[in-house]
């Protein structure tokens, strides 16, 4: 299992976010396994992030944020669909970083419609690959989300939760490999 740990990043900023609902099973089926792990929501990034100004001279937060990043041994991402794409707070936060390069990815998909974030993941492949990260081939798609839950935010579908558990065993040993 990696030392350092795994960044799981719920990839929306929106209050009360399914991504985060799953964000938060992911990051369970890592503490069940042992894996160090961690939690980031597009919610926590600063407002001063979103200045014009941050562009040239990044806020101490985002400083703070992009450490988190860069430490991390690699990066479990929960991507929600917005109009047949990812949220845009995503990509800006992914232009905010120094880059992922080297850094091994993983992608959860998750939306109300059927296609369960597919096309936003598939649109996300793209840019990681542009920006060097190894990406894990695994990748769970949750069509119909918003009914996938119960009162505790545990994932009722079981054979989607199967898949979120697989696909973190699977990616934790994905990341062993370039520790």
């Amino acid at each position: 299992m990696p030392d350092r740990p795994i960044l799981v990043i719920s990839g929306t900023n929106r209050p009360g976010a399914n991504a985060l609902r799953v964000a938060k099973v992911v990051e369970g089926h890592y503490r069940a396994l042992g894996v160090p792990v961690q939690l980031f929501s597009l919610a926590e990034m600063p407002v001063e992030a979103f200045a014009p100004a941050s562009y040239a001279v990044k806020p101490p937060a985002m400083e703070a944020i992009r450490k988190r990043v860069a430490d991390a041994a690699g990066l479990h991402v929960v991507v929600p669909e917005y109009h047949g794409s990812f949220p845009g707070v995503l990509k800006y936060f992914l232009d905010m970083l120094d880059g992922v390069g080297g850094t091994p990815v993983a992608f959860v998909g998750e939306a109300a419609g059927g296609w369960g974030g597919m096309r936003g993941v598939e649109q996300l492949l793209v840019i990681f690959g542009n920006l060097e990260a190894y990406v894990f081939p695994q990748r769970v798609f949750i069509p119909g989300v918003g009914g996938k839950f119960d009162t505790q935010g545990n994932i009722t579908d079981q054979g989607i939760n199967d898949r979120l558990a697989k696909q973190t065993a699977g990616f934790a040993k994905f990341v062993k490999r370039f520790a």
